[in-house]
């Protein structure tokens, strides 16, 4: 009987859901890719939107760093500051003084301006350098002030041009427009640039531009879908402006891996001679199943970041699950709609798969050595994460731009030639008058070890003042740290607050300290119920948990290395700060967790389905890694593609998640996938499928299956079919094959 090529055999139908799915997606096609194009647009349309409703610094309500800092925002009447850096000639020369002069008047009567400071006003020293070179002209805007006046505001300051001089623009509130907006050049950026390479490695895999070009297709579906999903998130809850490109790498690299299954398995189907319908029908109920799976255990490691309490950890979780979910959802519907409109262009394989090949004489190699291959590894592995066990977390601030930022520049010309215009690196909050304050100041603050000295003493509300502490050291080094834990310790009587950039860093580890234990037991708990419930084993889950947790220590030293030593800083065209934005690792823990995950979910489910039709433990990982390597690498190279996208990119902080992500996919996909997994299966032997006898019931009974059993298929006439396997006496040398593991 020949199928339609409508819709496959009703006897030759794949059982399940998916398959389900994938049928009736491929048969209403039309209406299943208006669906995603209107997704695309509206997602297009309001991409913007997103990128301008994200704040920066979120940080967590219940923090005392940033309980301080909103009781003084909330005595402040205004919204921020315009700052401008007037360089270039004396500041006492008269041309450069007329001019300030006149600006400022100028500048008072725009709407949203509180104030206007310069330094030619009485009792302005601090806005002159003390070379006289130099000044600042200090702008505080309304409560109310918007987008507009701030900008009206700046517009007249860069005009403001004396002769011989230069103007430079900044403030706070500069800094977070720039940083929305180099934010969402730099995803732009991204996607501008991977979506191209990407493309031209998948025609290279596939051999034609056809099946290359509908993973990218997917991709820019769901990029679409997430912005939609973060734009949704962004009115109930605060998106940090660094979620939006996270997320975004995360959701292109996802589903361009989940569209290259789904292709490649289709042509595999082609291949065996089915017709268009048949082969995304069966598909859809086996590489969608992969897919699905693979979407659930990305989903729980990120889960793991719910719970903490800073909303910018909160805000990833959230957007980052839907992106998985919006990934997976394009793959199972939009692919298989897709191959409905282009699967005759696309061309099957004109042989299958070798099951003899470089990935399984690799395996072969690695068998025979096994004990030393997994020593070498392991060390390795563990050499390069140690860097991290000296990582340095620190706030990094205005240092998140590029050197040709002008609110960098600003910031950094500040904190060099106006001290005390600053932030002082540790500030007490304190609930009394000034009075008070002050005899707080001389009497504690001032004599603990450590300080180098209290700057000021203000007031800035009734019953609220502040003490502006200054620190011997780096001002967010260990010794800023224990001036923060003294202070906290000693508050003389008082209710205080300790804030600043070294607090900050001090309240997060304490975060990291009470809940990372918490947040890394819920995502290892719920991985190895995972894999049990695919592998039937105890055994294999543990090691699979063990050694992503060397591929990730490896991403994290070489994190370690490039951003807070320097390593290849010129390269890759970035200052170091001396130590790694605070929420990074936590952040590149989740994703890369997930991620490489991901790949051992598809390497141990073809393990265990060669196991389960009744190949011995070595035979099962050499033919497990020969069928499935080539594809695991194509995968991985185009995550590696996507990943590097964004980290040359000008925000340091997408640069950081860009390459620690990039080395953890490339050091998973070849040093943990093609070595050490295969000598650590062999070591272990049966035993790797070890499991209490109660459990073995409780697999028996709940177990997942990646791969379901297909009907025979009913060839077209005609139809190319590629030659059987060699048998298995072909694969496998014999002095490897270990008596009593022949297939059974």
């Amino acid at each position: 009987m020949r199928l339609s090529a409508a819709s496959p055999s009703s006897a030759a139908v794949a059982p399940g859901k998916l398959a389900s799915l994938g049928r009736f997606c491929h048969r209403h096609r039309r209406w299943v890719l208006a669906f995603w194009v209107a997704v695309l647009a509206l997602g297009v349309l309001i991409g913007g939107r997103v990128f301008e409703g994200s704040v920066t610094n979120t940080s967590s309500g219940g923090y005392e760093s940033v309980q301080g800092s909103n009781l003084v925002a909330a005595a402040d009447p205004s919204s921020g500051t315009v700052t401008a850096v007037v360089a270039g000639q004396p500041v006492d020369t008269p041309v450069v003084r007329d001019a300030v002069t006149v600006a400022a008047q100028d500048l008072a009567k725009l709407p949203g301006v509180l104030s206007v400071s310069d330094a030619y006003q009485n009792g302005q020293q601090a806005l002159r350098a003390a070379d006289g070179a130099s000044s600042v002209i200090n702008v505080r805007m309304t409560a109310d002030a918007n987008t507009a006046q701030q900008q009206a505001v700046s517009q007249l300051l860069t005009a403001m041009q004396p002769p011989g001089t230069h103007v430079t623009v900044g403030g706070d509130l500069v800094l977070q427009h720039e940083v929305k907006a180099q934010t969402q050049s730099d995803t732009k950026f991204g996607e501008i640039v991977t979506l191209p390479l990407t493309l031209i490695v998948m025609v290279l895999v596939f051999g034609g531009l056809a099946a290359a070009s509908l993973p990218v297709i997917g991709a820019v579906a769901s990029v679409g879908g997430a912005l939609l999903a973060m734009f949704g998130f962004s009115q109930i809850m605060d998106i940090d402006t660094t979620v939006l490109p996270i997320a975004t790498v995360l959701g292109l690299g996802l589903s361009i891996d989940y569209a290259l299954l789904m292709v490649n398995r289709f042509r595999e189907e082609r291949g065996r001679g089915a017709e268009i319908a048949a082969a995304v029908d069966r598909t859809a109920a086996t590489a969608g199943r992969t897919v699905a799976f693979s979407g659930l255990t990305v989903a729980v490691a990120l889960s793991g970041l719910f719970v903490f309490t800073s909303p910018v950890f909160r805000a990833v979780a959230a957007a980052g699950v839907s992106v998985v979910v919006i990934a997976v959802l394009a793959a199972l519907t939009l692919v298989p709609a897709l191959l409905g409109f282009a699967g005759h262009r696309i061309k099957p394989p004109k042989h299958a798969e070798p099951d003899e090949g470089f990935f399984a004489r690799t395996v072969r190699r690695v068998q025979r050595r096994a004990v030393p291959v997994a020593l070498i590894c392991v060390a390795l592995l563990t050499a390069a994460g140690a860097p991290f066990l000296n990582a340095d977390m620190r706030s990094t601030g205005a240092a998140v731009l590029p050197t040709s930022s002008a609110g960098r520049q600003v910031s950094d010309t500040i904190a060099q030639e106006f001290p005390q215009l600053a932030p002082a690196p540790v500030t007490v909050v304190v609930r009394a008058a000034e009075p008070a304050a002050a005899h707080y100041a001389d009497d504690v603050v001032a004599k603990l070890p450590g300080v180098a000295g209290v700057r000021a003493v203000q007031p800035v509300g009734p019953d609220l003042s502040t003490v502006e502490v200054l620190v011997q050291g780096d001002p967010q080094g260990g010794q800023a740290k224990q001036v923060v834990d003294e202070l906290r310790a000693d508050r003389g009587g008082l209710t205080t607050y300790v804030t600043g950039d070294a607090a900050s860093v001090v309240d997060f580890q304490h975060e990291l300290a009470d809940r990372g234990p918490w947040a890394l037991g819920l995502v290892a708990v719920g991985t190895l119920v995972l894999l049990f419930l695919m592998t039937g084993s105890v055994v294999m889950p543990v090691k699979a948990l063990l050694m992503n947790l060397l591929s990730l220590g490896c991403s994290l030293g070489a994190l370690t290395m490039v951003f807070q030593h320097g390593w290849l800083s010129g390269l890759l065209g970035f200052t170091p700060t001396g130590g790694l934005e605070t929420f990074i690792p936590v952040l590149v823990f989740a994703f890369a967790f997930g991620l490489s995950m991901d790949y051992e979910v598809f390497l141990l489910a073809r393990i265990k389905e060669l196991r389960d039709q009744g190949y011995n433990c070595k035979q099962s990982v050499q033919l497990g890694l020969q069928r499935s390597g080539r594809i695991i690498t194509s995968a991985a190279l185009l995550m590696v593609i996507v990943f590097a996208g964004f980290a040359a990119g000008q925000m340091l902080m997408v640069k950081e998640m860009g390459i620690a992500l990039a080395v953890a996919v490339a050091v998973d996909a070849t040093v943990v996938r093609c070595l050490l997994v295969p000598a650590m299966m062999s070591l272990f032997g049966e035993f790797n499928w070890w499991a209490p006898a109660p459990l073995r019931k409780l697999y028996a009974r709940f177990g997942l299956r990646e791969h379901v059993a297909l009907p025979p298929l009913e060839v077209a006439a005609g139809a190319s079919v590629p030659g059987p396997r060699k048998p298995e006496s072909e694969l496998v040398e014999p002095n490897l094959v270990e008596p009593g593991l022949t297939r059974r």
